[in-house]
């Protein structure tokens, strides 16, 4: 592709259709690779932390009855939290044991069977390595891998996707110190690369079409060089606290 003003690089967002319904002990890596496109070096899947916890057996059978189902869905919500932020009516905003915030801990009861809830990952960066190491061994191609979740904006309408996991790539570009092309100089912008890329992977996965996988492919990922961190870097508090 190519600009007014000379090539322009671009990336593709390809979906990971047909993959069958996953459950506890399924091989995640395994069913990726028989319904991903051919892999390349620098490549990066992105999975939606749905898929990750019903192979990793985060599910909890609930009963039919909606009323004894929701009552379970508000133990789990207490189960995982560590502090509430806020609450309405039913609704809490809380820290989970993952240092996220987020409405209703990450426990879900959508695209999960009836009479099942879904927690989030024990370590969603843990799980970001292993899926890629297990990449890596099949195919002999180093991608990266973020695990997905959906979350609120604060004081927006809506939703988006949001790196819960990570690895391969760092999830945060720091560009502080650096100077834009007028010559400032950038104190506080730090881009939240995986971030960007879970909410672009989630406009080809959707909520409601079954596709748990995206692969992004084009992105430079050696401009974006692992530092171990994770999506797990602790949480930035505000400087006036």
């Amino acid at each position: 592709m190519s600009g007014l003003d000379g090539p322009v690089t671009g990336i593709a967002v390809l979906p990971v259709p047909g993959m069958a319904e996953l459950r506890p002990g399924d091989d995640l890596a395994a069913e990726i690779l028989r319904c991903a496109p051919e892999l390349a070096d620098g490549d990066v899947l992105v999975v939606t932390s749905k898929a990750v916890s019903k192979v990793e057996g985060r599910l909890i059978a609930t009963s039919a009855d909606p009323a004894e189902r929701e009552q379970a869905r508000q133990q789990a919500i207490s189960d995982e939290t560590v502090r509430v932020i806020a609450r309405r009516g039913p609704l809490r905003i809380v820290e989970t044991r993952h240092g996220l915030v987020m409405a209703a801990a990450g426990v879900d009861a959508s695209n999960v069977a009836d009479g099942e809830i879904a927690l989030l990952p024990v370590d969603p960066d843990g799980s970001a390595r292993r899926l890629r190491a297990e990449i890596a061994e099949r195919t002999g191609r180093q991608v990266a891998v973020v695990v997905s979740d959906s979350m609120g904006r604060p004081w927006r309408h809506g939703i988006a996707d949001v790196a819960i996991g990570v690895a391969g790539l760092a999830a945060v570009q720091d560009r502080r110190g650096e100077r834009d092309r007028y010559g400032n100089l950038l104190e506080m912008t730090e881009v939240a690369v995986a971030d960007e890329l879970a909410a672009a992977a989630d406009l080809v996965k959707g909520k409601l079409a079954g596709i748990p996988v995206a692969v992004v492919r084009g992105l430079d990922t050696g401009g974006y060089a692992d530092d171990g961190r994770g999506a797990a870097a602790p949480p930035c508090r505000p400087r006036w606290s």
